[in-house]
């Protein structure tokens, strides 16, 4: 029974978004989601130090086996992108200082892992999280918490697509293990 902890982030500088998932035999069960608030800190800076801070005490209490991350979209403000990809960045490297595999996922991929629609609604995605993850009720008041949780659920279903090949000691074992494709004349 293979067993891993998956940890999710939506970076941002205003809110930084997280999930944290539990995965027990292929199915997948919410531990936490939430949000760490930085409007209140004023400097740069200080939003940064806040996010490192926050990703290693999430990691030192879940001991997450795999953190996933949403990558930066590209648009307009230069500013704005600045910010995100340093947001995004001080988040792994906490990750990368706990030596916690990495993976990025675009914004579009998570909501088409989610939702079948790249396209869809942050209600959208948080709606679906909830029959995914089969719970009752779900805070849509932290939508930035769901895509942080989102991300998680991403890189779930994107580690499961990778079906891992069999393996033979040698012609012999391939032959017996694949009698149906040998022609026979």
């Amino acid at each position: 029974m293979q067993e891993k902890i998956i940890l999710g982030i939506d970076p941002g500088t205003t809110v930084m978004g997280f999930g944290l998932i539990e995965v027990v035999s292929k199915k997948m069960k919410l531990i936490r989601m939430d949000e760490l608030i930085l409007k209140k800190y004023s400097s740069h800076e200080l939003k940064l130090k806040k996010i490192f801070e926050r990703t290693l005490s999430l990691i030192e209490e879940y001991k997450p086996d795999e953190l996933a991350i949403e990558a930066p979209f590209f648009g307009k403000n230069v500013q704005s992108m600045l910010k995100l990809g340093r947001a995004q960045g001080v988040a792994m490297a906490a990750g990368l200082y706990r030596d916690i595999p990495i993976t990025e996922y675009s914004p579009k991929k998570i909501k088409m892992a989610i939702t079948g629609n790249g396209n869809a609604s942050k209600e959208q995605v948080a709606g679906m999280l909830k029959t995914l993850l089969n719970l009752k009720e779900f805070p849509t008041q932290y939508l930035d918490a769901s895509d942080g949780l989102a991300v998680a659920v991403c890189h779930f279903y994107n580690s499961n697509t990778v079906t891992q090949e069999k393996k033979y000691s040698g012609w012999e074992s391939f032959v017996k293990e694949n009698e149906s494709r040998i022609n026979k004349r």
